[in-house]
């Protein structure tokens, strides 16, 4: 009876004893894989700087034979002019070295490479003299092309429509007819400075040519100008009988407008500056007015000496 009893005791532990052995194998294996793992980075790296070595070596080598051939340029250039002894020094390049950049020329009796020249005749050698070439005139604008007023597309327009822009509070969205087949839609920020009812069917100064921007999702294709200050604005009026699409020209400013000024020339930002009301709420640039010929200027009701955008 005993002998059964132990028989099934030993049985039944086998299967663990199998389970531990396999657990103390498999953590052994896990060990050796992670050392063959770091092994293997370790070749990858070697291999790597390698290659880098390979690559350096080979650009110093580039680098030393350019070095050499501007050596050769120099030294030829300056036995043309007359120079005796041109000392050059001798340059080594590292693999992670700048290209040096030639050295100016030093007469020397102790020189890695010299040229000699023929002893000069009995004429004294004259210097030549280098003319000097007309410097061209800046440009007046980063695009090379005059900045003034005459850039802009200014134009009467008249507000047909004016309502709140569905998602900001302080903007109006306008229809505005400017002598166009269609009407331009226009977002502006005057909620706090004029009533919406002054802003149905009245006229204005629209600047035309300003690159379209979206404005809290609706796309504004031209602006209306205002005299302005951090406290007051007002629209600027054209002068009577001016209609839909007459353009606003400047005395002394003749040109033809931009089809679309480009954001990135910054035209209008060198402008803007320029534009003012004077003493008598005339709008101007430089002194000059905002005119529609043969019809008036335009000017602000009450804002004199103040800036215009």
């Amino acid at each position: 009876m005993f002998g059964v009893r132990s028989l099934i005791k030993m049985s039944s532990l086998n299967p663990l004893a199998m389970l531990e052995q396999r657990t103390a194998e498999a953590d052994m294996l896990i060990e050796y894989l992670k050392e063959h793992v770091e092994l293997l980075k370790e070749n990858a790296t070697i291999q790597a700087n390698l290659r880098k070595e390979k690559k350096l070596l080979a650009e110093n080598a580039k680098l030393q034979q350019d070095i050499d051939e501007l050596k050769k340029q120099l030294l030829e250039k300056e036995r043309k002019r007359g120079v005796l002894d041109v000392s050059m020094p001798s340059v080594q390049c590292s693999s992670n070295a700048a290209p040096p950049q030639p050295a100016t020329p030093a007469p020397s009796t102790t020189s890695a490479a010299t040229v000699r020249s023929p002893p000069p005749s009995d004429n004294k050698m004259k210097p030549e003299k280098k003319e000097k070439k007309p410097q061209p005139a800046p440009a007046a604008g980063q695009d090379g092309i005059k900045v003034d007023v005459s850039r802009l597309d200014l134009r009467v327009g008249r507000i047909v429509t004016a309502e709140k822009h569905p998602d900001a509070d302080s903007l109006y969205v306008e229809q505005v007819d400017v002598g166009e087949p269609s009407p331009r839609t226009v977002v502006s920020g005057l909620v706090k400075h004029i009533p919406l009812e002054q802003m149905q069917n009245r006229m204005a100064i629209l600047l035309c040519n300003l690159k379209p921007a979206k404005m809290r999702g609706v796309t504004s294709q031209a602006m209306v100008m205002c005299a302005s200050s951090p406290d007051k604005v007002e629209i600027l009026d054209p002068p009577g009988g001016a209609i839909p699409g007459d353009k606003v020209t400047f005395q002394g400013f003749p040109g033809e407008p931009d089809k679309e000024l480009n954001p990135k020339k910054k035209v209008w930002e060198q402008i803007q500056p320029e534009l003012r009301t004077d003493g008598e709420c005339v709008a101007t640039y430089k002194g000059a007015a905002f005119e529609v010929t043969g019809k008036g200027v335009c000017r602000a009701q009450t804002m004199s000496n103040s800036g215009i955008k």
